[in-house]
């Protein structure tokens, strides 16, 4: 057995799977199952599924799952099979199992998409041609708010996530869920410590200072980006699915706006700092206009929309911090967390210049 075998079966028995497959997803075809590692990931696995019909694919967290891995792909499922019916560009999933007996870690089986999407290598993310230059990739974010446009304005009880998350006080509860969450990593990988984060305490204040209340809800997909979006080939850009739903939840979902447009170009402010940026945000929308696209489109007002981005920015670098927690104790090469305390670091640096350019 190869080492790419090796590694395969350790993440899927092709056994047990095949019989799970045959009961809940015969769709998929009756053929020897083959699978096929899409992609590792420091957060989830994804593997082909092919039986001689069309081919699905299996997602499930890694062998050492970050925090709440599992839970977070189960809450993935479920949000994805809500919103089949809609026309938010998703794909469609076609089963679930809760039981880590079968393949060792809960998974579920979804449509595999016709498209592309980003790719993060070399601390850049890097876009399919023709969409990795102008004016092709000038589009991209428009097609990207496009989508949530249509998750913005889904009505989320209507499609049986009434329990899904806690939209009571959202927003007031916020800067504590992830302030808690970056306190936590210290205890949970032994080997790190807790760091100094230049910014850190100014945005944070900021934020309660200037802290907003829960007055729109709604689905938010949680980590919007290229890399989390499948587009079809070919221009003009079109969004194909919104892709990896561990982070989504019910509250505002122009949360999800604030996470897209923080490092972008602001129309205010054209000297702030934009390094290590994984994008070139002069092939990018300002963010000023995404944002007027996107409350034409949702009926929002843009008056609080610094607010988002900021909160965006907190809740990214709490959330990444762990990358780097990870690292510290083994689990993840030292170069990994390099990279990811390089943006942290720089994030919090450059919401701080922000908050003090707009207060």
């Amino acid at each position: 057995m190869s080492a790419i075998d090796h590694d395969l079966a350790a993440l899927a028995d092709i056994g047990r799977l095949t019989e799970w497959l045959d009961i809940h997803v015969p769709q998929l075809g009756s053929g020897p199952l083959r699978t096929a590692l899409i992609h590792g990931g420091t957060s989830n696995v994804v593997l082909t599924l092919d039986r001689g019909e069309d081919m699905m694919v299996l997602r499930r967290p890694p062998a050492v799952p970050p925090p709440g891995a599992e839970r977070g792909v189960m809450r993935e499922a479920r949000v994805l099979t809500a919103l089949n019916g809609t026309n938010v560009p998703h794909p469609v999933c076609h089963g679930i199992c809760e039981d880590a007996s079968v393949i060792g870690m809960p998974f579920y089986v979804m449509e595999k998409v016709d498209g592309w999407a980003g790719q993060l290598r070399d601390e850049t993310i890097h876009n399919a041609p023709p969409f990795d230059r102008m004016p092709y990739e000038y589009g991209l974010a428009y097609a990207i708010v496009g989508g949530l446009i249509r998750l913005a304005n889904v009505d989320y009880k209507a499609v049986g996530l009434e329990t899904f998350g806690k939209p009571d006080d959202f927003l007031e509860r916020q800067v504590d869920r992830w302030a808690s969450q970056l306190a936590s990593y210290p205890e949970r990988y032994p080997g790190y410590e807790k760091r100094h984060l230049e910014g850190y305490d100014e945005v944070e204040a900021w934020l309660r200072t200037n802290g907003l209340k829960t007055d729109r809800v709604g689905i938010i997909h949680g980590d919007v980006a290229t890399t989390n979006m499948m587009f079809h080939h070919g221009p003009p850009p079109r969004l194909a699915a919104m892709i990896d739903w561990e982070l989504s939840t019910i509250g505002d979902p122009m949360l999800d706006m604030g996470w897209l447009c923080g490092g972008l170009r602001d129309e205010r402010f054209p000297d702030m700092d934009r390094a290590n940026n994984l994008i070139d945000v002069n092939n990018a929308p300002t963010k000023q206009a995404l944002a007027q696209y996107y409350c034409a489109g949702t009926g929002r007002d843009i008056a609080d929309f610094d607010y988002f981005c900021v909160l965006a920015g907190f809740k990214i670098g709490c959330v990444i911090e762990y990358k780097v927690a990870q690292a510290a104790a083994g689990i993840l090469p030292r170069e990994t967390g390099e990279f990811f305390r390089k943006s942290i670091d720089s994030g919090f640096r450059r919401n701080a210049e922000f908050v003090r350019r707009i207060s």
